[in-house]
This record gives C-alpha cells, structure tokens and sequence, in this order.
C-alpha cells in the first residue's frame, strides 16, 4: 500500500525526523491560506500522486509570492501528471502539498528496502539525491554506498556513522544523519514498510538533516496491525478494478496487454504470462483467484476481465484445492450475465477436469477449448494477431 508525501512526513515526524513544515490542500484557495498560515517568502507547491517523478514532470514548484502559489495550485488540480511511474495515462492530481521552503548545502539519497537475496534490509546511501536512484545505478553505481541490517541487533551507531562518512558528512550532519537513519529503521520494522525512502535528504546551510521528500510503501499482508496507516489510503489513486477485486478477495493487478488472464495459484499467473509473451503477445493482467474460490467469486473475476476491455481472454486453471466444474460453472454464468464479446480460451487440467468441459460444451458460448497451456497460450496470441 502507498501513501501520499504529506502522510509519509506525518509518519515520518512521529519518530522524530525533521522535515518541513507543511499542509495539505485540496482548492487553489486552501493552497494560498496555508501558505499564509506558514509564512515567510518561499514556499513549495507539490502534487500528490501515488508516482515517483513528480518534479521532472512539473508538479512540483517553487513559489515566491501568493499569486505563484495561488497560479501553480489552479495549473496542477484537476491536471494529469505523466511520469516514469504513472504511464503515457498519467494521473490526475486531487490534492497538494504547501512546504515552507529550505535553505538547502547538500541534496542527498537514503533509502531502505529488504534485500531478498540476503534476507536482510539494506540501506542505501548515495551523495546524488534528487535525481532518479535507478539512474544512478545504472550510470554511477559505485556512488551507491550499503549497509545490511542483521535483524538479531538491529541497525548498529558504527553503520550509520560509515554511511555519514562515505557521503562526505562531517560535525553535526553527521550526528543528525544517525539520528534520522535510526528513525527510518524503526519505521521499517514497526510500520511493516516495504520500502522507506528519503529523495532528496537534504543538508540545510547550519548542517542540519532534513527529509524534503519522503516516499512510505507498506505490506500489505501486515496493514492489519495498523489502522492508522489503513487511514491513509487513498482510493482514488488506485485502479478501480484492483480496489474491487481486492473488495472480493481476489488475487488482481491491471497491466498494459489485451490478453485478459484468470488463472489460479500465483506461480501459474506467473508462467501464464511468460507463455503469452513468449507467443508474442501481452497480458492484460495478473488474476489468480486462488485455491478456495467459489462460483460466484469467479463469476466477479471474469466480470472484472470483460470490464478492462480486454481483446481476448485466456483461462489457464490446474484444478487442485480448486475444482474445475466451479471454474466452468462460474464461466458460463458471468459469460451469459455480460454477454461475451471476445475469444475465450479455456485450459482446463487437474480435479473434476471432465466436468468443467463438460459444462463449457453444453453451455453454448463460443468457448475455444486448449489441450495444454502451450495451446491455450498460442490460440490466445492468434485472437489478437500476433501469432
């Protein structure tokens, strides 16, 4: 789960890191209000989407008077922002976020994420902050300085102070870059984060760490343990068809093909993808409506998947926990409630195997049967032509 930049700062400010004052706003007239609630003479305007990138595409501006707050704030809501993240679409921006500005040395890089080949979480550090990390891996990785956080003693003074000193830090910066790394980490752990990070964290004129930007992604599979961050969610960042199969329990993640797929078990969705591509065409979408699906429950998939338009749709199901007549059976009956429009494939392999085809040869519909995965994938990359 993602949550916006001024909600990661409130997060983040609880635990003790220094970061700009600053208000969300939702009208041009609100924007202007709380620059004037912060005062001085400099301010920041961002937009607040679920998307790095932000600044490269213009959402975020310096202003230097309320008539440049007042015009960035009218220019930006409403407005779609395309980045690197967001895709050709874009997002559009509902809310933003008025900062007092900063007297700003040094722009840093620090992130936290766990490292799976290590099973540890890594912190990276790197002296080139405000510009994409990937970016700087790729073109300057020795830039990029590391540490792994042994998960018996936590994150440990010397490994910050490591850190503090391969950036070039020195006196106070260095003591205030401890202090606000120990604080991520404890955010890390106790928020169940997946991923912290801090692009561009910033050393002010008197050497002081301030976080200007703060990026908090969550897992999802320990949100129960925090309501408070749940409170945050925004659903109007979300597609609406994943917050509707997430409602249903469903296993769903829209992408940019036209294949739709509904298989179950993640490492077939996976597989199921990598034939598709392999054929030359494009899924649509990772649907796994797992093990204990019931009729009613595939029935909403295969609703979802007509839904995003898809220009064929291949179902690839090895029935084990799940059955394959309750595959077919819910099928047929989304089938016949939305009315078909487009080639659909079926693979059908494993428990009560001869049941489901049984109910797909007799329901009528133009149901396109696959002897193997193999099959299923090469008909589904004929129906949309590239095969």
């Amino acid at each position: 789960m993602k949550i916006h930049e001024y909600q990661a700062k409130e997060v983040l400010a609880s635990y003790g890191v220094p970061t700009p004052k600053g208000f969300p706003a939702f009208s041009a007239d609100e924007a202007v209000q709380k620059a004037q609630e912060l005062g001085g003479d400099l301010w920041v305007v961002k937009a607040q989407i679920h998307a790095g990138g932000r600044g490269k595409a213009g959402g975020v501006k310096l202003c230097r008077n309320l008539e440049d707050v007042r015009s960035v704030a009218d220019r930006l809501l409403g407005a779609k922002l395309v980045t690197h993240q967001t895709g050709p679409d874009g997002q559009e921006v509902r809310r933003l976020y008025v900062e007092s500005g900063v007297d700003i040395a040094r722009e840093l890089y620090l992130g936290l994420v766990l490292d799976r080949e290590q099973s540890r979480v890594v912190v990276m550090a790197s002296s080139e902050g405000g510009v994409d990390i990937e970016t700087v891996a790729a073109e300057t990785p020795e830039l990029i300085h590391k540490e792994w956080i042994d998960p018996r003693v936590g994150l440990q003074g010397f490994q910050s102070r490591r850190l503090a000193f391969s950036l070039g830090l020195s006196g106070k910066s260095v003591r205030s870059f401890g202090k606000v790394l120990s604080a991520l980490s404890k955010v890390y752990e106790e928020k169940d984060a997946s991923m912290v990070e801090i692009n561009p964290l910033v050393i002010t004129g008197d050497g002081s760490v301030v976080a200007l930007d703060a990026k908090l992604t969550f897992d999802g599979n320990g949100l129960f343990r925090h309501p408070d961050i749940v409170a945050y969610r925004d659903l109007d960042e979300e597609d609406p068809l994943e917050v509707r199969a997430n409602d249903l329990g469903l296993n769903y993640i829209k992408l940019d093909g036209n294949v739709g797929c509904m298989v179950n078990g993640a490492g077939l969705a996976m597989a199921t993808m990598d034939i598709l591509q392999t054929f030359g065409a494009q899924p649509a979408n990772f649907l796994d409506v797992g093990g204990g699906a019931t009729k009613e429950m595939v029935m909403e998939a295969f609703k979802i998947l007509v839904e995003d338009q898809v220009a064929a749709i291949f179902v690839n199901i090895f029935g084990g926990i799940m059955k394959c007549d309750v595959i077919a059976e819910g099928i047929v009956g989304a089938a016949a409630e939305v009315g078909l429009n487009v080639p659909l494939i079926v693979r059908l392999a494993g428990t009560n195997v001869g049941k489901g085809r049984e109910i797909l040869a007799s329901s009528g519909l133009a149901i396109t049967p696959a002897a193997s995965m193999k099959d299923g994938a090469q008909l589904a990359a004929q129906a949309v032509g590239r095969a």
